[in-house]
């Protein structure tokens, strides 16, 4: 059992967590004053650049390249050297840090895995903690771990994944940890205490301290994190660039800013990813105060078409020219028990899904459950090495095309759809789980935002469903009162409904749904 720590001006709070006393160190603890004492005040800026930024969306500009840029994209830069062991990602897995994830994601058969602090786990300060001591664990060559109902085993295999790891966004707090009474940026947090204990020992394993960076919205906030880097390699003497980053464009406003993400975090930067859920999100959240950014029901936003369709093309040119990998996205599909015909039809929806990917050109691309690997194996087997680098689209989509909008269906099954899926995930999420299976997908932060803005923005217009109805707040009254009754009773079950019900009522479209629902984690 550790026990709280304190020094002058620093507070720690205490945790159950065994062995929380060799990850909360008097170093680390000391590296991690540091960087929130360099960079608070600039994350605090940068968020409130995004709110003034949101005004001027409500007002009705929309997102372009800007013209103080122009220089950058069009001048001839690359980005810096590729480690050796980050030349073929075809297939990356991702998922929380608990012990039996990390194991089998690691033993997957994918080429990286990406160990996630962000929208696949709840930030639990017991959670954190034991995510922190597990990817320590893989690092000096110890991590196990027994299942207590089965008494199966789990060791790393002799061929593992490339660890990466998914720190915080930059608008997400660790209340845990405070500095003269200011919490500290959870993604700082994140980032310092995995960099500080693990980057040598990845580095003497012949691989590196690797990350993935979430939710950036501007050029200013890649120049962050590449402050953030350089003051931390230099803290432990290493050389400039060791650090390699892919970064998840996954906000509208990044989708306009990918080469300057790029030039910003030169040194350090490997590649962008298409976080095309999140994506999906924030278009809805920064233009869904206009009447003509209405969106189809959820299943209806398919990266073959509309905007989705021209932000993939665009970041595979974007990253090529550079240099750097175009990671592809998400597929959210996981095996169906029991039905074989209905797992067929979902594994045949990742195939088709990642053969798009390899065909548009993209380098690798993300699954939820080691079972898609093989698929999304297959599919990238059609590249003829081990990744796309030197390969353009032959048409690289404009302004205008990032921009249009997805057309189809606006049903009442969809509604019913993000009730359901909303509510049982912020269920989970305050139970401290980030990633729940539910109705064969693996639903996260990410696809839950989904659920709870698109019913806000139906609401908000009162736009009209494919039945002749429309979408106003007796219909949503009904609609979640139905859907509700209708779910099993399960721990924080009214918490989670009372906050999503509150969220998509707002007159304001809360910026993070994590926000709210932080101070109610245990």
């Amino acid at each position: 059992m550790s026990t709280v720590l304190e020094r002058p001006r620093v507070a720690v709070a205490p945790s159950g967590v065994a062995g929380a006393e060799e990850i909360l160190t008097a170093d680390a603890l000391e590296f991690l004053t540091e960087l929130h004492e360099r960079f608070e005040a600039r994350r605090q800026s940068l968020l409130a650049a995004r709110a003034e930024r949101q005004r001027k969306f409500d007002g009705g500009d929309l997102p372009d390249f800007a013209q103080a840029t122009a220089d950058i994209r069009s001048g001839e830069w690359r980005v810096g050297e590729i480690p050796a062991d980050l030349l073929d990602r075809r297939v990356e897995i991702t998922g929380p840090t608990n012990a039996k994830m990390v194991i089998n994601a690691l033993n997957s058969g994918a080429r990286v895995f990406m160990a996630d602090f962000e929208d696949a786990t709840a930030p639990t300060w017991d959670e954190l903690l034991q995510g922190q001591l597990n990817l320590r664990a893989r690092w000096q060559g110890r991590l196990g771990f027994t299942d207590p109902g089965t008494g199966k085993d789990y060791r790393l295999g002799d061929t593992p994944a490339v660890l990466k790891v998914r720190p915080r966004g930059w608008h997400l707090d660790e209340r845990h940890l405070t500095v003269d009474g200011v919490a500290i940026s959870g993604g700082l947090f994140d980032f310092g205490l995995y960099f500080w204990h693990n980057a040598r020992a990845a580095l003497a394993a012949g691989s590196g301290p690797y990350f993935y960076l979430p939710k950036l919205e501007s050029r200013f906030e890649a120049e962050l994190w590449s402050e953030v880097f350089a003051i931390a390699e230099a803290k432990l003497r290493l050389p400039r660039g060791t650090i390699k980053a892919t970064v998840l464009i996954e906000t509208l406003p990044a989708a306009f800013e990918m080469d300057e993400i790029l030039f910003a975090l030169k040194e350090n930067i490997v590649g962008l990813n298409c976080g095309r859920w999140d994506y999906i999100f924030s278009a809805i959240k920064r233009l869904g105060n206009r009447p003509d950014r209405l969106t189809p029901d959820r299943s209806a936003m398919t990266m073959d078409k509309a905007f989705l369709a021209a932000y993939s093309l665009r970041l595979i040119d974007t990253c090529h020219r550079r240099g750097a990998f175009a990671m592809g996205g998400m597929s959210a599909f996981i095996p169906v028990k029991g039905d074989e015909a209905a797992n067929q039809a979902a594994m045949d929806k990742v195939r088709q899904d990642k053969l798009r990917e390899v065909g548009n050109g993209h380098d690798g691309t993300w699954v939820a459950h080691p079972a898609l690997v093989p698929v999304a194996m297959d599919a990238f087997a059609q590249m003829s090495g081990p990744n796309q680098l030197d390969r353009r689209p032959e048409r690289v989509p404009g302004r205008d095309e990032m921009l249009q909008m997805h057309t189809g269906p606006r049903t009442e099954a969809g509604a019913r759809e993000n009730i359901r899926v909303g509510v049982q995930y912020m269920a989970a999420w305050l139970s401290g789980r980030g990633a729940v299976p539910l109705y064969n997908l693996m639903e996260d932060a990410a696809t839950a935002e989904i659920c709870r803005t698109q019913l806000w923005q139906w609401l908000r217009f009162k736009a009209p469903l494919d039945d002749g109805r429309t979408f106003d707040r007796g219909l949503f009254e009904q609609l979640f009162d139905e859907e509700l009754a209708a779910i099993p009773d399960q721990p924080n079950l009214s918490e989670a409904a009372g906050l999503f019900r509150n969220m998509v009522l707002d007159e304001r479209c809360e910026e993070f749904l994590t926000l709210p629902a932080y101070p109610l984690l245990p």
